[in-house]
């Protein structure tokens, strides 16, 4: 991965901070106009390192992990592991073992949620949760809140999306067995205060996951400093391939939990009589894995690192800050989402016209963003709308995208008055 030189002495809200040929998607034209992405919160475009990484093993080492002697299985695992370091370094895990690999957030979450949260929740518990929240950060507690008679509570927020956090932090009581909350909602952007939240629920023996999503692409994390008992993120949301997320979780917890899938290389003796599981890990990682996306998310990670998630961080908040700023210009456009500490999303509504349409007129000309509830459909109950037309932005995106952005949603405008 190389800079821009080009870059080096331009404003800083236009300054990329990749060469122009690392992103091959987004050299392209849609509809005879050049692409703009803005559709990041979704899944992000992949590097051309990211792309190659997965081609080599796919090329070159593709076979099975960890059950071979030869040595195409040996490449394999190499690759394979030499990714699970790449995320102990990103993260700043304590061990290795505390690194999981899944097909994403979302199945980080239902594990923790069958194995951790199924095993010892009895009825009377509570698991609380905000309104925030992802589909994938409510479903899981509802399933096994059903499962075992556990309760599920919400934490309020307010119009400008952020959570009441006192009224959260006098929820957790004695009967609290799990606060899973998110560190970045996917629908507004606010960043939530789980710095202040997981020091509360520590004091208070209560287990904290939270669901980084939103937060891992954007800002650096250290699981470490946060003292977060599990964290959940994925790898297409950071540059990497889908199908491969990672479950960080305290070796102390991991340990004693029960495996969530059973099969393949998550065990280590197998009889009729009785099955003795695998050491860490491995416990939770039942069947042939996706080898090549963990190679793809090893490469994105080091991409990331090599320009630096600080400056990542301060690119993207010059960005949204111009973006925010040009949509709020424009007659009839409402912002949903205005919470004082926010990462590179906003969403909007625009007149009477469905986001729907908003978001064809904007295909039109090139440009890419997300409509609909965007799974997060109770934000959308709060606001009292159906759904929102979101913008959102990658380390690839500058002022130019947002000029061409404000510039279409003004050919909308038109063609609906």
């Amino acid at each position: 991965m190389k800079l821009a030189d080009s870059n080096e002495n331009m404003p800083d809200s236009n300054r990329i901070l990749h060469h122009l040929s690392d992103f091959p998607a987004l050299n392209q034209k849609i509809n005879g106009h050049q692409l703009v992405y803005l559709d990041s919160a979704a899944s992000s475009q992949p590097p051309s390192c990211v792309i190659d990484a997965i081609a080599e093993y796919e090329r070159n080492d593709h076979a099975n992990v960890h059950r071979g002697v030869h040595t195409l299985s040996h490449r394999a695992t190499e690759v394979y592991e030499n990714s699970r370091d790449k995320v102990v370094s990103f993260i700043n895990a304590k061990s290795r073992n505390e690194i999981v690999f899944t097909r994403g957030t979302t199945e980080s979450i239902n594990l923790i949620a069958q194995s951790f949260s199924r095993s010892s929740l009895k009825k009377g518990d509570k698991i609380i949760i905000t309104h925030l929240e992802h589909h994938s950060n409510i479903v899981p507690w509802q399933l096994v809140c059903e499962q075992t008679g556990a309760k599920l509570e919400i934490a309020a927020i307010d119009e400008t999306g952020e959570v009441n956090s006192q009224a959260l932090i006098n929820m957790l009581d004695d009967k609290v067995k799990l606060l899973a909350i998110s560190h970045v909602s996917n629908a507004l952007g606010t960043i939530n205060p789980i710095e202040k939240w997981i020091s509360v629920a520590r004091d208070r023996h209560i287990p904290t996951l939270i669901d980084g999503a939103q937060a891992v692409p954007h800002m650096s994390v250290d699981v470490q400093e946060l003292d977060c008992d599990f964290y959940a993120f994925s790898g297409h949301k950071m540059l990497g391939p889908t199908g491969i997320g990672i479950l960080y979780g305290k070796e102390e917890h991991l340990d004693k939990m029960p495996p969530w899938q059973g099969g393949g290389d998550m065990i280590l003796e197998v009889r009729f009589s009785g099955t003795t599981y695998n050491e860490l890990p491995y416990k939770f990682e039942a069947g042939t894995p996706n080898i090549s996306g963990a190679v793809g998310l090893g490469a994105a990670i080091s991409y990331l690192q090599d320009i630096g998630m600080d400056r990542i961080k301060t690119h993207e908040k010059e960005i949204l800050a111009y973006m925010t700023a040009e949509l709020k210009k424009i007659d009839g456009l409402r912002l949903i989402g205005t919470a004082k500490k926010k990462a590179s999303v906003q969403s909007f509504l625009l007149d009477d016209i469905h986001p729907h349409d908003i978001g064809t007129i904007l295909d039109n000309q090139g440009i890419a963003i997300r409509t609909g509830h965007h799974c997060a459909m109770p934000v959308m109950e709060y606001f009292n709308i159906s759904g929102t037309a979101r913008a959102s932005l990658g380390l690839y995106n500058n002022k130019t995208d947002i000029d061409r952005l404000i510039e279409s949603i003004g050919i909308a405008k038109k063609i609906f008055n």
